[in-house]
């Protein structure tokens, strides 16, 4: 099915195909319609299947009869987690809207706010924000909230892990009643539904399966070794295999400025991509990561929302993620529009239970492949598929 046949009109389907998308996804199929329906949406979709198209597509649609009518007004919020998200869906805005005039601004903590309250006096028409900053800004009246005609809540589950219930709920209360409403998560978890019941009135819903985490055109594959093996292994497989890039995912802030050094001395340039590091340096570096000019980028989960680069060959789980559909979010920033991409995880002994959830929620074991001299001295067991953690057990399973 085309885009045309989605109800888009000619100036988005036109943008769509010069950015080489030829057929929707499977997430846009199914929302598009919905949305330009005029219905409120939950739906869940994780990195990698099109999302933010399937929200701004018809977003745009809906807007491009006018413009936003007064100063400091908007049209359309879209509430996100984190800066590089912010910034990353803005810049699809850019792109799918480039045929119809309309405004977008991304904004977001970290940097001089005047430019932001700036670019809002003469209105906006789409606006991208972290909660955070957008309440301070509405609280210094910036910006108005009475012409929003659309709100998205994008990765809902990871703003509700970064602690963001009270500034959205703070948000709600000051919207307009009768918008509509899109909530868009990884998961839909207790948390996401309890806050659904709040921030999105009598909801059409969409679920993409969790196989859509294994499509075939990424390789999945993990090595076992011992937790003080692990630098040693990366650099091993980053020299012998001569990978071109690799986004690397590591736990801590600490944990990421320590591998950047450990592969430095071994010849190996990298840089640590944390919160901790300053908006305008970490700018720097995905714009030098998705040129290619920097190889290797260390990551931590919280700061790599956002990340988007459209051929990202291969991820690396340094550490392995918890909770289990961290990993599908992992992955899913290789093999992107179906392009081809692997994912590499590292697991220890101590991360056995891990791997057995993340390996349930797959619905399939991760191949295990050896490389010689990295054989773990404490060895990592059989993986149990069907595997269920103690708290949601049922009282009569036991073990």
């Amino acid at each position: 099915m085309p885009f045309s046949k989605l109800g888009l009109s000619k100036p988005l389907t036109q943008a769509v195909a010069a950015l080489g998308y030829t057929q929707p996804t499977t997430i846009q199929a199914k929302a598009i319609p919905v949305i330009l329906d005029g219905k409120n949406l939950i739906a869940a979709a994780q990195t990698g299947t099109g999302k933010t198209a399937s929200f701004v597509l018809p977003i745009l649609e809906k807007l491009s009869q006018g413009q936003t009518k007064k100063k400091k007004r908007i049209r359309a919020l879209i509430l996100v987690p984190t800066r590089e998200l912010a910034i990353q869906v803005e810049e699809k805005i850019t792109q799918y809207g480039q045929l119809l005039g309309l405004t977008s601004l991304a904004m977001y903590g970290g940097v001089d706010e005047q430019q932001q309250k700036q670019r809002l006096i003469e209105g906006v028409d789409v606006l991208v924000a972290t909660p955070g900053r957008l309440l301070d800004l509405y609280g210094q009246r910036a910006v108005y909230f009475e012409e929003v005609e659309m709100l998205v809540l994008d990765e809902a589950d990871r703003m509700l892990d970064m602690g963001f219930i009270d500034d959205l709920n703070k948000i709600l209360d000051r919207l307009p009643e009768d918008i509509q409403q899109l909530l868009f998560s990884a998961t839909l978890s207790r948390k996401v539904r309890d806050l659904a019941k709040s921030a999105v009135i009598d909801p059409y819903e969409i679920t993409i399966a969790a196989n859509q985490a294994s499509k075939a055109n990424i390789e999945q594959w993990l090595i076992t070794v011992d937790k003080d093996k692990k630098s040693a292994l990366l650099s091993h497989l980053i020299n012998e295999n001569q990978w071109d890039q690799a986004l690397i995912f590591i736990e801590t802030k600490h944990g990421a400025a320590k591998l950047a050094s450990q592969l430095e001395k071994r010849g190996i340039f990298a840089e640590a991509f944390h919160s901790g590091r300053s908006q305008a340096a970490r700018a720097q570096l995905l714009e030098d990561f998705k040129a290619g000019s920097l190889k290797y980028l260390v990551a931590t989960g919280v700061a790599a929302r956002g990340i988007d680069i459209e051929e990202l060959p291969r991820v690396v789980n340094y550490d392995l993620p918890f909770p289990a559909d961290e990993y599908v979010h992992r992955i899913g920033r290789t093999g992107r529009a179906n392009a081809s991409g692997e994912a590499i995880s590292f697991v220890s002994k101590d991360n056995f239970k891990n791997l057995c959830m993340i390996e349930s929620r797959l619905g399939h074991l991760i191949e295990r492949r050896e490389v010689e001299g990295f054989a773990p001295k404490k060895p990592v067991p059989i993986s149990i598929l069907n595997y269920v953690p103690k708290h949601k057990r049922q009282p009569q399973d036991k073990g």
